[in-house]
């Protein structure tokens, strides 16, 4: 099985992914952060070091002079071994204090912090403007001090480096946690898998959804009917294969006795006889296999998902009509059709036009001489209706719903029981709706299907 198929990692990929990008961007703005905040301070520690230098300048007769206290250094100082530098030097004059080898920027506005290099070492430095009176005359000194980024880097990888440690802690913490959490919850699934081969050998399936979760209580919900569904199916199946294998058993056995009925007659006229018997026999068995096939057919039928074809039951109707008027003639039956002009439906064709000769010849059979079979064809908007009415004996209330289960007769006349058992999983599986009402005037059977507009 492959890692992505599982649900525990899956979970934990959607908690880690968007966590490890959240600490991402975390990470990216504390570092930001961290190292403005040392920018802030080293710059603060400039500032406050020319200040103190500032302070130091002063006159000794008509000559400036700065004697740079200790002080002003010690601000500097780091545990990193940074090196300082300053210069105090006046515009336009000599320099009064420092080195010339510190590169000083006179600035446009007084502090003004800049960057500058020493020997090709990078450093930080900040430059400040003091004026002196000299007998009415200003001199203006420039104050600069700077240091290196020892300091300045450790104290920024110092606020940066316990950030992202908690946020790594916290990480892993969820995944432990959740991992266990999920191993909690999941147990009971887990038991569920491990119990359900047992239970399929004891006992019928089904599963308690009580001590589930909710969030597991409709899958398992789902499942029962799924089972239900396949348990009404199998049981249909086995009842269908038995009644099939009792239906068949008769004309085959029948077949079979007239076969050696046919082995031992000399007399030409009797096996003459026999032979057309049998041949009867065969073309009754061979329409029951068709029926059969044609049943099995319409079971397996599911056009909930097909988008299918567009079919003219008018076109239907008509054909089945012309097909069975010789059948309507000889038993003395008129077919009377009242067909919509507009009257399409979506599934399969070959199945519709079995679906309408079914209901037909069912009625064609039942009528009486002299009776009448009706259409009828109507095109609604969201649906479309075909009647098929007879003028037999019609069947009972009690017996309606029975008269679709395979085999089931409802009168003497002679057949296989399948006829409106095709009929109805034809229209189950066009999603179309099938009753038996009464007759015109009460007379008769009239059979009903309701189909989905195409």
């Amino acid at each position: 099985m492959k890692p992505t198929n599982s649900l525990r990692v899956r979970l934990l990929l959607w908690l880690v992914l968007p966590m490890t990008v959240f600490i991402a961007a975390a990470g990216v703005i504390t570092h930001g952060n961290a190292w403005r905040t040392a920018n802030l301070l080293q710059d603060d520690a400039l500032l406050s070091a020319a200040r103190v230098m500032a302070g130091d300048i002063g006159w000794e007769g008509n000559t400036l002079s700065a004697p740079i206290s200790p002080s002003a250094i010690e601000i500097l100082r780091t545990a990193s071994r940074d090196q300082v530098f300053f210069r105090v030097q006046e515009i336009g004059g000599p320099i009064i204090a420092g080195t010339s080898d510190f590169p000083q920027r006179v600035p446009d506005v007084s502090p003004q912090w800049y960057d500058a290099k020493v020997d090709g070492v990078p450093i930080r430095a900040v430059s400040l403007i003091r004026p002196m009176y000299d007998a009415g005359v200003t001199r203006r000194v420039v104050i600069s001090a700077g240091r290196t980024l020892n300091e300045r880097d450790a104290l920024a990888l110092a606020l940066w480096r316990p950030q992202m440690f908690y946020f790594a802690a916290i990480v892993a913490a969820a995944i432990v946690l959740v991992s266990v959490a999920l191993t909690l919850e999941l147990r009971p699934l887990t038991r569920l898998a491990r119990g359900l081969p047992e239970r399929v050998r004891t006992s019928s399936v089904r599963i308690d959804t009580e001590p589930l979760r909710t969030e597991l209580r409709p899958i398992v919900s789902a499942f029962n009917e799924c089972l239900d569904i396949i348990e009404r199916k199998t049981a249909m199946q086995r009842r269908f294969i038995a009644d099939a294998a009792h239906q068949l058993r008769t004309p085959l056995t029948l077949l079979g006795t007239q076969l050696q009925y046919a082995r031992r007659q000399q007399d030409p006229e009797r096996l003459h006889e026999t032979l057309t018997a049998m041949h009867q026999s065969n073309r009754s068995l061979v329409g029951l296999t068709n029926q059969l096939l044609t049943l099995a057919q319409a079971e397996a039928a599911d056009y909930t998902q097909f988008e299918g074809v567009r079919v003219d039951m008018r076109a239907v109707a008509t054909g089945v009509i012309e097909q069975l008027a010789l059948l309507a003639q000889r038993r003395r039956v008129e077919l009377v059709a009242t067909l919509a002009e507009q009257a399409v439906v979506m599934g399969n064709e070959q199945l519709l036009t079995v679906l309408v000769f079914n209901l037909v010849d069912n009625a064609i059979r039942y009528s009486p001489e002299g009776g009448t079979v009706a259409v009828t064809l109507v095109g609604a908007l969201a649906s479309v209706t075909l009647s098929v009415a007879d003028e037999g004996a019609g069947i009972p209330d009690a017996l309606r719903d029975k008269v679709f289960e395979p085999f089931f007769r409802a009168s003497t006349q002679p057949g296989s029981g399948l006829g409106l058992a095709i009929v109805r999983e034809i229209a189950r599986a066009h999603r179309a709706e099938i009753r038996l009402e009464r007759g015109v005037e009460g007379r008769g059977t009239a059979a009903v299907v309701q189909f989905p507009m195409g």
